[in-house]
């Protein structure tokens, strides 16, 4: 393939995602909804569009088109509605949704993005804005000899081999969302273990606990190395950070689907009501969470 790519939504992950292909020498055609974002990242090489029409109008065929946007609604419009990027595609064209969409939403996108005889692929995106920039970790669903196609484009865009295909199309979104769940109920563990130590007869740095975890513990991982990260930037108090936990869907989409396949997560289950309970009853568990999406993802702390 030509290693040319648009990509549409320029929010934190998008443009970073836009940023790294540049870097790894591909033509960048890049479109955002509001047209002061796209006339910024111009500044760094990378081509602007300001319309569906005009960003695959730029692209050579078989044009290849990155997707990044909110799951829902605005997922829906740009992949398959009339006002959205289908309409400017042609036959053998190949669209990749690289946004968390619901994987059963994905199936129906599939289906009619390929009736107009577009290839499509869905792709689980991990490791937040930094992984967006440096190095991801792509979870691929569709099929085989597309994903064959766009492989190139991941293993670039991909830490070295931080990238797998998955037979079917929305299996890489099932992948990404249990990879979600699965993060919840980690970072839960993550803030009760701290919460008990900040409050015990002891007086503990959390600072000094989260940098020894860190270094070779059967519990050292990045969200460990995000938790040290956090405290020495927000203070070990957390002050400044809201005790109400946000969740964006994908631990209730995994719990959802769990209960229709009659499978017991009760970690990720209680993990899920934790935060949902925090919007009630702020905590200093809440506060980890919210530091720990924060660090890594650049969600809000308010």
């Amino acid at each position: 393939m030509k290693k040319q790519i648009g990509i549409i939504g320029l929010g934190k992950m998008g443009a970073n995602i836009a940023r790294n292909f540049k870097n790894k020498g591909w033509e960048v055609v890049a479109y955002n909804r509001t047209a002061s974002v796209t006339k910024e990242i111009e500044k760094e090489g990378i081509i602007g569009a300001y319309s569906y029409e005009e960003i695959a109008s730029k692209l050579e065929g078989p044009r290849v088109v990155w997707v990044m946007v909110p799951s829902n609604d605005p997922a829906t419009e740009v992949l398959v509605s009339d006002s959205g990027i289908l309409p400017h595609l042609s036959e053998g064209d190949y669209l990749i949704d690289a946004g968390n969409s619901y994987f059963k939403n994905t199936k129906q996108r599939a289906t009619q993005i390929e009736t107009k005889g577009v290839h499509f692929v869905d792709c689980g995106v991990s490791g937040g804005p930094e992984g967006a920039l440096n190095g991801a970790c792509c979870m691929v669903g569709g099929k085989k000899e597309d994903f064959e196609y766009l492989e190139e484009a991941f293993r670039d865009v991909s830490s070295p081999e931080a990238y797998e295909f998955f037979e079917g199309h929305a299996a890489g979104h099932f992948v990404k969302m249990v990879h979600n769940g699965i993060e919840y109920g980690m970072m839960q563990s993550i803030a009760e273990g701290f919460d008990v130590m900040k409050h015990s007869e002891f007086n503990l740095s959390l600072k000094s606990i989260a940098r020894v975890y860190g270094k070779q513990s059967v519990i050292s991982s990045r969200l460990i190395d995000w938790a040290l990260k956090g405290f020495e930037e927000y203070g070990e108090d957390l002050e400044s950070i809201s005790g109400s936990a946000s969740h964006s869907g994908e631990g209730e989409w995994t719990v959802q689907t769990a209960k229709e396949l009659d499978i017991p997560i009760k970690v990720i289950e209680d993990s899920l009501q934790a935060r949902i309970n925090s919007q009630a009853t702020p905590s200093f568990q809440g506060k980890i969470i919210s530091m720990l999406r924060n660090i890594f993802g650049g969600h809000s702390i308010n």
